[in-house]
């Protein structure tokens, strides 16, 4: 696939359903409660609605799918954690013992785990080439012999080609979540070093400086917090010199997006990318969990706006950067856990939230079917306050 191909399938993605979402405002206005009074459930049974075209909606079993690599960043001295770390954590995905793993197994979804470049080598008996075949393996989508990524300190992270690849690995990954016949999905990653990576893309998309997007990851001391935010705004320049990516027009903003994750990204991020518009693609919910999973959320927004109505922000990441990253997609996290693990350990939990509130749309009563007269709402609902 090249930019000309991934642009051409782009631009297939079709926004939010408008007349499901007005069919699901007026069922929500509907149900025997007071305007409003179930907040935020409202407001995303309303969101899958439109996603899916349907007004009333089931939410069954969820996948996360996890996008495992290294990052050559990590040798520059901008993480806590040795890249061993990646090895071990992809196996232990598959005996879900990690943290993912065991909200996925608390709240019954799915993993499919997806090695697109760990460094260190994996037994071979522990690896698949079909999605979803043997959800306890891991699915061999390996971008290089070698592992992970270059140095984005010395130079490019990747080649165009290979980010094109990555992002082509995620479209699988979603159609093959849509084939399983799960109705929602979510994107995590594993990678020590990862964090770096996301902050120069994120610094790249929006203007910003370092400063405002570099936090300290798994704990990174005071010398490798330097290190790591002097990384960043060099790797970034280039493109914050002209106010960001986000600043061109839509065609040349998707073509530099592309650049971008090529000089600066990660296979997992760039796959995480890819996923986002495989979501969208087959109009498919996506759950968002932390900080690198945003970034590669908005760098698939960039590439095709659309996509951002299939996306949910699901917790509020203690990650510094993340609250531009969604603000930046016009997304707001419904969870505050101060949690930073990433894995997409947040998306189980969203899932069960957004299971309910597609639930109380289609079992609730409305006053009419609960044999009760609404009139004393008609001041509430007059009231703009009460109104969204």
């Amino acid at each position: 696939m090249d930019k000309a191909e991934l642009f051409r399938k782009t631009t297939s993605i079709k926004p939010a359903d408008r007349q499901a979402v007005l069919g699901a405002k007026a069922r929500q206005a509907s149900l025997a409660k007071p305007p409003g009074s179930l907040g935020g459930l409202e407001d995303m049974s309303v969101r899958i609605a439109g996603m899916t075209g349907s007004v009333i909606n089931r939410i069954g079993r969820g996948c996360v799918v996890v996008f495992c690599a290294d990052n050559g960043v990590v040798r520059e001295g901008v993480a806590s954690a040795p890249q061993s770390v990646t090895r071990a954590q992809t196996i232990n995905f598959t005996r879900r013992l990690t943290g993912v793993g065991a909200l996925a197994k608390s709240y019954d979804s799915e993993i499919l785990i997806v090695d697109v470049g760990v460094k260190d080598e994996i037994p071979e008996e522990l690896y698949t080439d079909v999605p979803l075949e043997d959800t306890h393996k891991i699915l061999n989508r390996r971008l290089r012999d070698s592992g992970q990524t270059d140095s984005i300190a010395e130079g490019p992270a990747m080649t165009e080609e290979e980010a094109l690849r990555a992002i082509e690995v995620g479209i699988e990954m979603a159609d093959a979540v849509c084939k399983a016949g799960f109705s929602i999905m979510g994107a995590g990653e594993m990678g020590i070093g990862n964090t770096t990576t996301s902050a120069a893309l994120l610094s790249a998309i929006t203007g910003k400086p370092a400063e405002e997007t570099v936090g300290r990851g798994g704990g990174v001391n005071d010398e490798g917090f330097a290190i790591k935010k002097k990384i960043v705004s060099s790797a970034s320049m280039k493109y914050r010199v002209d106010g960001g990516i986000l600043a061109g027009t839509e065609e040349l903003r998707a073509s530099r997006m592309v650049d971008a994750l090529a000089l600066m990204g990660g296979f997992d991020i760039c796959a995480m990318t890819g996923a986002y518009l495989g979501a969208a693609l087959n109009r498919m919910p996506i759950v968002i969990d932390g900080y690198i999973s945003a970034v590669a959320a908005l760098a698939a927004y960039v590439i095709a706006p659309a996509s951002a109505d299939y996306m949910i922000a699901s917790h509020k990441s203690f990650e510094k950067g993340y609250k531009l990253a969604v603000d930046t997609l016009g997304l707001m996290p419904f969870l505050s856990l101060d949690m930073r693990l990433g894995e997409g350990s947040g998306c189980p939990v969203a899932f069960s939230v957004i299971r309910g509130a597609c639930d109380v749309m289609a079992d609730m009563a409305t006053f009419d079917e609960a044999d009760i007269n609404d009139d004393y709402l008609e001041e509430i609902r007059s009231e703009k306050k009460y109104q969204k």
